[in-house]
């Protein structure tokens, strides 16, 4: 029988999710679960590089989880938990930051532009950080790891740990290779279409969230950015008007060049109009479904605590593989005290 490919992904929950996201990644998830063994873990030990409130960082947690299945992820297709119920998370990225020099860590770019805060308050995890994401992806021995041009750098060092500590004690990982997201994929700021669209970003006119009301959406895109001139047309220089396009592209059947020729002649307000409609009508049913998964907060628990024993089972193996290839003393065998809940 063929092997089946493992593919890891994950979201940290911090912010809202948005249109970028689920057109970025999270529908591109939901059609890999054909494909591959999905591994969908939030990944909430990421999020606390910066301070949490504890309360609105697990209701924020269980929205993440809850629209990861609005949008279509299968939790009986796919191994769907939260990062820290699997200790092994922590354990490995412990010894891989033995095996992951300063100096690498120091070129990371996102740690550079993250870092620039002068109050003394950067902690030591945004610095090591991507040694947890390594970890993240070793663990499950994932060999698909979707990326953004933004995270492609933690995935070339976490090939570099790889490699070397496969040098070291024989080909206990396999290499993971990138999936690029698709084409016309990468959703701007709809203030500032220079900059990705995020779910961290603190003004909330730049993004389109996954859970904004229809009204909102209308208001969102009817002030967003275009440019001088009337031409729908993707160039460069006109951010906003490509922007709209990419969206619109991005939630039909339509190309680009398709929409310049329909919309030729017809100007930006006629645009607007439609991309407003598309995405209402994309996000109504995620977020009915949302709403219904949101309100039965038991069973959302239980499809983490299942995902979670899941996921451990994997992650046990590899780390005594780890453990074994280091000469670590093995540990006598222990219960799975079963899934954790978010109410612990």
């Amino acid at each position: 029988m063929k092997k089946v490919p493992v593919l890891i992904s994950g979201a940290a929950p911090s912010g809202r999710l948005t249109l970028g996201n689920y057109l970025g990644a999270i529908r591109h998830w939901v059609a890999e679960q054909d494909r591959h063994r999905c591994f969908f873990p939030l990944v909430d030990l990421h999020a606390i590089t910066v301070r949490q409130d504890p309360v609105t960082f697990a209701a924020r947690c269980r929205d993440f989880v809850a629209l990861y299945l609005a949008c279509g992820v299968d939790p009986e297709r796919s191994v769907v938990f939260v990062q820290s119920h699997v200790a092994q998370h922590s354990q490995l990225a412990w010894i891989f930051q033995c095996y992951t020099q300063f100096g690498e860590l120091n070129r990371m770019t996102q740690f550079k532009e993250k870092g620039r805060d002068k109050s003394g308050q950067t902690c030591a995890g945004l610095f090591g950080y991507p040694v947890l994401m390594a970890a993240d992806i070793a663990l499950y021995k994932a060999e698909r790891v979707p990326v953004g041009d933004d995270q492609m750098q933690h995935l070339e060092l976490t090939r570099d740990v790889i490699t070397r500590f496969n040098g070291l004690y024989g080909s206990i990982f396999p290499m993971p290779e990138p999936i690029v997201g698709a084409a016309g994929a990468r959703i701007m700021s709809l203030q500032d279409p220079s900059k990705k669209m995020s779910k961290s970003d603190p003004v909330d006119a730049n993004v389109i969230a996954l859970l904004d009301e229809p009204d909102v959406v209308s208001q969102k895109i009817r002030r967003c950015v275009t440019d001088s001139g009337g031409e729908v047309l993707a160039r460069a220089d006109k951010p906003g008007v490509s922007n709209l396009l990419s969206i619109l592209s991005a939630l039909t059947t339509e190309s680009v060049p398709e929409l310049e020729s329909r919309f030729a002649g017809k100007g930006y307000g006629a645009l607007k109009r439609e991309v407003t409609e598309v995405i209402i009508a994309v996000l109504a049913p995620i977020q009915a479904r949302f709403q219904e998964i949101r309100s039965d907060e038991v069973a959302l628990d239980a499809v983490l605590q299942h995902g979670a024993i899941e996921a451990r089972g994997t992650a046990a193996q590899t780390l005594r593989e780890v453990h074994c290839a280091l000469g670590f003393i093995p540990a006598a065998p222990q219960p799975d005290p079963g899934g954790l809940s978010l109410h612990q």
